[in-house]
């Protein structure tokens, strides 16, 4: 046995014991959860931002990132990784910027072809069935090969996923040995608070010590993310397990893991909502970082959204599930919000440079 094998089969073992021991404390009532949409949409007004600062801890030496996206080989993710690379590379050296180097955590576990393209660690699977249908769930498994694995010469990792653009060059903004991460309005410690008991006891504080985050972005301190990523993993596999948990965070459950793995080892993060935008909910781009097209953007010819109703226009990444989006994709109508707009072409323009787009 090679000794990649027996550090993934030593792996495995350790996880399947702290799956035992996160399922600490049994909950009562069961929990719905109410996922983002336009439904929710006046939440985003009350996002808990606890502090905003923006302050650049020294004039002298960079403290670099390493911008690390996971991803499995297909063309969906694919297209994604390939969009996000070109705007990395076209920022990386603006000004301001302290982004260091750049890897897409590939957890096919085997090479693809755009290995020469983009950066890679090829990180493997999680055993066949252990994700229960939940693709998301080799995210941290991949993250936890990738830190003990990789030679990352950066201090700092910024977490990034396929669908974020990067619209402008990023400072390190995290400081102090906090994290810097991007505040969700549909992350709700406190309404979910006696399930979450389950794996953050009573005795590591106030439900309120566990962050309004996902584990992205988020940019953190490269030996804190070693310690919190096994952590991560096994507290993931646990609340997938678990029924009632389950359903309650539903498609954000691995989101919620990677805050109560942060708050149990004591790394705290500077809620920083100018992060990034997500349209169509957010309009405007202003100073912000990242552009997220997580959710669809549909819109008739005069300019008004019919989320929830294909529009007349329309960009939605699950369009292009199974093929690239083509070149020379159609700008948005007059009336579409700035955002909206700024996406599709950074699209536009990134398919239009990257060699054998489609391919």
């Amino acid at each position: 046995m090679g000794c990649g094998d027996l550090f993934f089969s030593l792996l495995i073992t350790f996880s399947a014991a702290l799956i035992t021991y996160n399922i600490l404390i049994s909950a009562n009532a069961p929990l719905k959860q109410e996922l983002p949409g336009p439904s929710s949409r006046s939440s985003v007004l009350v996002d808990p931002i606890i502090k905003m600062p923006f302050e650049r801890s020294s004039l002298g030496k960079k403290r670099l990132f390493h911008t690390a996206v996971t991803a499995s080989d297909s063309v969906y993710n694919t297209w994604q990784c390939r969009v996000m690379y070109y705007w990395y590379k076209k920022h990386k050296d603006g000004p301001n910027s302290e982004m260091g180097g750049f890897t897409r955590i590939l957890h096919s576990g085997k090479p693809d072809k755009f290995m020469e393209e983009i950066p890679t660690f090829i990180a493997q699977p999680l055993p066949s069935g252990m994700d229960q249908g939940y693709i998301v769930l080799n995210r941290p498994w991949a993250f936890v090969q990738w830190l003990q694995k990789a030679d990352i010469k950066e201090d700092y990792i910024l977490m990034a996923e396929p669908d974020h653009i990067i619209v402008k060059p990023i400072p390190n903004l995290s400081k102090d040995g906090l994290g810097a991460a991007f505040p969700f309005f549909y992350i709700e410690p406190k309404k979910y608070e006696s399930v979450l008991r389950k794996y953050f006891p009573e005795d590591k504080g106030p439900i309120t010590t566990i962050d309004p985050i996902g584990n992205s972005p988020v940019i953190v301190g490269k030996e804190s993310l070693k310690k919190i990523a096994p952590t991560w993993m096994n507290i993931s596999l646990a609340m997938k397990k678990d029924p009632e948990t389950d359903k309650a965070f539903g498609w954000v459950l691995e989101m919620y893991a990677y805050a109560v793995s942060s708050a149990l080892h004591g790394v705290g993060n500077i809620l920083y909502k100018d992060f990034m935008i997500q349209p169509p909910w957010d309009t405007e781009v202003g100073k912000k970082f990242i552009i997220h097209y997580t959710y669809g953007c549909d819109y008739d010819m005069k300019g008004k959204l019919t989320y929830g109703k294909i529009g007349e226009w329309r960009f939605d990444k699950r369009s292009y599930d199974n093929v690239a989006p083509p070149r020379n994709l159609p700008l948005p109508p007059p009336g579409v919000p700035d955002s909206v707009v700024t996406l599709v072409k950074m699209v536009n323009e990134a398919t239009s440079n990257i060699p054998n787009w489609g391919s």
